[in-house]
């Protein structure tokens, strides 16, 4: 397993003034696929978790909150595809990239050491939690954002509210203790789910959101460990009483179970949630169904995925990202 660690050369080689560009063949840039909302927002995320961030570092947090605002309709609702020649291709929405648009907003409101950076952050936030998605992942994620915000300013009614609504998207368990999940199959960015109830438990003192939460993440972490290792759902889902497949892994689930592991241990001060944290760095160091190392430490990129044949060798904007903020939580533990 590699002890090195991947920094922000990567990232930094995918951005420009303009933003950041969603894909990449091996490590170059592929500027035809443009950018997107979606993963400018998970740059502001990652770089906004920086306590102490170089100049270069700033420098993205303001490309990547002018692509937010630039994004942003006045009713609060964004755009999401931008071409390499500045033209978007979609009309502004309350998809999954409403959610992580507000997921990055509220962190960078929350904790970027800037306070231009924090106030436009906030400023954008407010406008954006006007909306309100149909989508349960979408407004997961905002409730992330807003769980970022009341951290700060804990008297923010607008993020109170937004955080409130997003529990109820989430909804009720069902009552078949074999399946603890609101939704009949396993997708995409699960762990999301279970992190922001544990957020909203614990900011609005709610034990029963709270545990609710944590009994989603202990069954997400049980059900994707195997043999010590994580073995996370793969890109085309898992329903009950069906075969998992086992390839085609995707490092956002890794990263979004390290993401709720590390925020189950600051809530609820047990050190056993660190475990998870600890797999979930493993898992990109190679403790995989590959034993493959799923980052290039030439490049400082995360790969797109894990197959049968080893890692997918691009190495993306959302896979970068993953892969350094699984590693942020590495540093935290060490």
């Amino acid at each position: 397993m590699s002890s090195a660690t991947p920094g922000f050369a990567h990232l930094i080689r995918l951005s420009d003034d303009t933003g950041l560009f969603e894909h990449a063949r091996h490590a170059v840039v592929r500027r035809e696929h443009g950018y997107c909302t979606d993963d400018v927002a998970r740059g502001l995320v990652v770089v906004c978790r920086e306590p102490r961030p170089s100049h270069r570092l700033t420098r993205l947090a303001e490309s990547y909150l002018g692509f937010l605002t630039h994004a942003q309709g006045p009713s609060g609702a964004f755009r999401n595809r931008l071409t390499f020649d500045r033209r978007w291709r979609d009309e502004p929405g309350a998809g999954d990239w409403w959610g992580r648009a507000l997921w990055g907003l509220g962190t960078a409101a929350g904790r970027h050491s800037a306070p231009w950076i924090r106030d436009e952050a906030l400023t954008a936030f407010t406008l954006g939690a006007e909306q309100r998605s149909p989508h349960r992942r979408a407004m997961a994620f905002a409730g992330l954002g807003a769980a970022e915000v009341l951290r700060a300013s804990p008297d923010s009614g607008v993020a109170a509210t937004l955080l409130t609504d997003a529990v109820a998207a989430i909804g009720a368990l069902p009552e078949d203790p074999s399946w603890p999940w609101p939704e009949p199959y396993l997708s995409y960015a699960n762990a999301a789910l279970a992190e922001v109830l544990i957020s909203a438990g614990d900011l609005s003192d709610d034990r029963q959101v709270l545990n609710t939460g944590l009994q989603m993440l202990t069954w997400l972490c049980d059900i994707q460990t195997k043999n010590g290792r994580l073995s996370v759902v793969p890109a085309t889902g898992w329903r009950p009483g069906e075969p998992r497949a086992q390839f085609d892994q995707q490092p956002i689930e890794v990263a979004a179970l390290a993401d709720a592991c590390a925020v189950a241990s600051l809530v609820t001060g047990d050190p056993s949630w660190q475990q998870g944290v600890r797999r979930a760095v493993s898992w990109f160091q190679g403790a995989n169904d590959a034993s493959a190392l799923m980052w290039d430490p030439a490049t400082g990129g995360g790969f797109d995925g894990l197959t049968e044949q080893g890692p997918n060798l691009n190495q993306g904007a959302e896979s970068t990202l993953a892969l350094i903020s699984t590693m942020q939580h590495a540093r935290e533990l060490s």
